[in-house]
């Protein structure tokens, strides 16, 4: 068989019977097929993304946004890859599948969670593989569309192997003048990405940065320029004014020698998705699925996620440290714990106690077995080193964790602190999820969302008697216990919110209206004692305020926990990344674009200087850490 050559350059031939305007005319017709190429991948994402063509056909037409950017970005992309690959078009069959997948995860991550995708997505790539049959059994069309789109990528592959009769072969010289053009182009491109410097070219592509609303970021830049301006974000910079002097000159209350002969035990329960569906308006449900949580309730707290990222909230929970300082879409457990963190667990433990972590599912999920080693725990009790936890529905059962906590804590001859991370009620919640109906649900939003609410409200009950169990427990022991109980996040109930008229899209808005945000983010909390019985009036508080309530029940006193949280809790209850609400219940809406008062600014060189600085503060803020790491000069940058 002779080789087929590509003409896009003189001399590409392997004859001299095509002259300059063959030549010529094949150039054009290549580059336009890659032009071709990239207006209809920048289509395919776009309306993958969006969930709409007419949106998509929106975004290209539309002067004001970066379509031509992206188009032109794409086309480079081609041209480059042909040149390495030394196939013309080539290139299609290798980007396309890449595209469209990013496209089809970041659709369903917006269903799902809200949230368009991020560059640190492929970090937690792995959980979304082992949730993929929950995310199935409520959606089968989508699961259909993961067979068609693997049938898809084993077609390409397959046209791939026949490659020497599909596509022509690139001569040297029309490598060259691929790589000419596209390397010193792409260079440029990836330059205008820095959102933190001012471009005009940048502006000139109708490129325009909005990493406060990561919604109308890919709204306004597409999925391909939003994406990019994201991937500087996974480098988290020094605070402005960040030095030893900032640092040293923030009022710290002294080290206090521990005095204290009480050393309660300590429960710590976070509740996958634990809500008051009752709060769903037009909605009936009997009997009342949290009564019992009703009655002990001491507030509520505001979460920092929606619908999922579980692991954000028990960031805060455990460290005293906020999401509100990290960047937009980070995940703390997976990006930047990379050696030992201050935590409730490093403290306790300092001070005589055993500390446990428990979560029935597997340790690398949300990377929590590195991450509970460098916070301080002795033991991670996980899937992978107990026995089987009997189910309930698909999961392990509330009932069953509750048995393994109360084990766990009898045993125990130290004061203990014990964490557990709850796993029945993770959604989707199909309906029948449960082969016995406790509760009738009365709704005029349909059928769809009655069976959706049944289920999620079976759950609720199931995890309500659990902690009714938990505190019978506590109630009857010598030793004083101390329990915390709190849900991480709304549940992920997709259309039934729209369909009920809680909210007008499937998920949280992530900035806006204080009230209507306050309603979509909070879910109940439980600070309790078996001397004293439940906090009351706490009201609603960010988890990083969590550790100051818990040592404060336990008699215990901190240079951080208790001392500088204490301060800043004074001011300020919530602390969120687009809102702020006082002890008053006072919100400031939208604090992240406005001048940060002294107190944040003081949190912030706290939290970064910890993270990812040179630990300067650490002797005075956290004596539990031990001097040398203090000392060690580190780089705890995300990559």
């Amino acid at each position: 068989m002779s080789r087929i050559v590509d003409p896009v350059a003189p001399g590409l031939t392997d004859t001299s019977s095509f002259n300059s305007l063959n030549r010529l005319a094949h150039g054009f017709a290549y580059v336009a097929a890659i032009m071709l190429a990239a207006v209809t991948l920048t289509f395919l994402m776009e309306t993958i993304l969006r969930g709409s063509a007419g949106d998509a056909v929106g975004f290209i037409t539309d002067p004001t946004r970066p379509a031509l950017a992206t188009i032109a970005a794409i086309a480079l992309v081609l041209l480059g890859l042909d040149a390495f690959t030394r196939r013309s078009g080539q290139s299609v069959l290798l980007l396309a599948p890449l595209l469209l997948l990013l496209a089809w995860v970041g659709s369903q991550k917006r269903f799902y969670l809200g949230d368009p995708p991020y560059p640190t997505d492929f970090l937690y790539a792995r959980q979304i593989v082992e949730l993929l049959p929950l995310m199935v059994a409520e959606r089968p069309i989508a699961g259909l569309l993961i067979v068609a789109s693997t049938i898809a990528a084993g077609a390409a592959l397959a046209a791939m192997w026949f490659r020497s009769r599909v596509f022509p072969i690139t001569s040297p010289v029309g490598r060259i003048v691929r790589l000419a053009l596209a390397v010193p182009l792409l260079a440029l491109f990836a330059m205008q990405m820095d959102y933190a410097r001012h471009s005009p070219l940048r502006s000139a592509l109708n490129i325009e940065p909005m990493m406060w609303d990561q919604a109308a970021n890919y709204r306004h830049n597409g999925l391909v320029m939003a994406f990019a301006l994201n991937v500087p974000m996974a480098n988290v910079s020094p605070p402005a004014g960040y030095s030893p002097a900032s640092v040293n000159a923030i009022p710290a209350s002294a080290p206090v020698a521990y005095a204290s002969t009480r050393r309660p035990d300590i429960v710590m329960v976070m509740s996958e998705s634990f809500w008051d569906p009752t709060r769903l308006p037009g909605v009936t449900i009997t009997p009342d699925p949290i009564a019992f949580t009703r009655s002990m309730q001491s507030g509520h707290i505001f979460s920092p996620e929606f619908g999922g990222m579980t692991a954000n909230a028990e960031f805060e929970a455990l460290t005293g440290f906020s999401n509100a300082f990290l960047p937009y879409g980070s995940i703390p457990y997976q990006q930047y714990v990379r050696g030992e963190m201050p935590s409730l667990a490093s403290f306790l433990s300092q001070k005589g106690y055993a500390t446990l972590a428990m979560h029935p599912f597997q340790s690398w999920f949300w990377n929590r077995g590195n991450v509970y080693e460098a916070f301080g725990f002795d033991r991670f009790l996980s899937e992978d080193n107990i026995d089987p936890l009997e189910k309930r529905g698909r999961l392990a059962s509330d009932a069953a964790l509750t048995d393994l906590i109360i084990k766990e804590v009898d045993a125990s001859a130290d004061p203990i602190f014990a964490f557990a991370v709850t796993l029945q009620n993770h959604g989707p919640y199909e309906p029948n999820r449960y082969p016995d109906d406790r509760v009738t649900v009365k709704t005029g939003a349909g059928e769809a969302a009655r069976g959706a609410i049944g289920s999620f409200a079976e759950g609720m009950m199931d995890s309500d008697r659990s902690l009714a169990r938990l505190l019978e427990w506590a109630e009857n022991r010598d030793r004083e216990t101390i329990v915390v109980f709190f849900g991480d996040h709304l549940p992920p109930l997709g259309q039934t919110y729209v369909a009920t008229g809680f909210m007008e899209r499937t998920v949280s808005n992530r900035f806006g209206d204080a009230t209507k945000l306050t309603r979509e983010r909070e879910t109940p909390l439980v600070i309790w004692s078996n001397r004293t019985g439940s906090v009351k009036q706490a009201g609603t508080l960010s988890p990083a305020f969590l550790p100051l309530h818990l040592l404060q029940a336990a008699g215990m006193e901190h240079p951080y926990y208790t001392g500088f949280l204490s301060t800043a809790y004074d001011r300020w209850h919530v602390i969120d990344r687009h809102l702020l609400v006082d002890k008053n219940g006072s919100p400031t809406e939208g604090w992240s674009q406005s001048v940060v008062d002294p107190l944040l600014r003081d949190y912030r060189l706290i939290q970064y200087d910890v993270m990812f600085g040179a630990r300067h503060g650490a002797s005075r803020f956290f004596p539990q850490l031990e001097a040398p790491l203090i000392a060690q000069q580190q780089d705890r940058t995300a990559w």
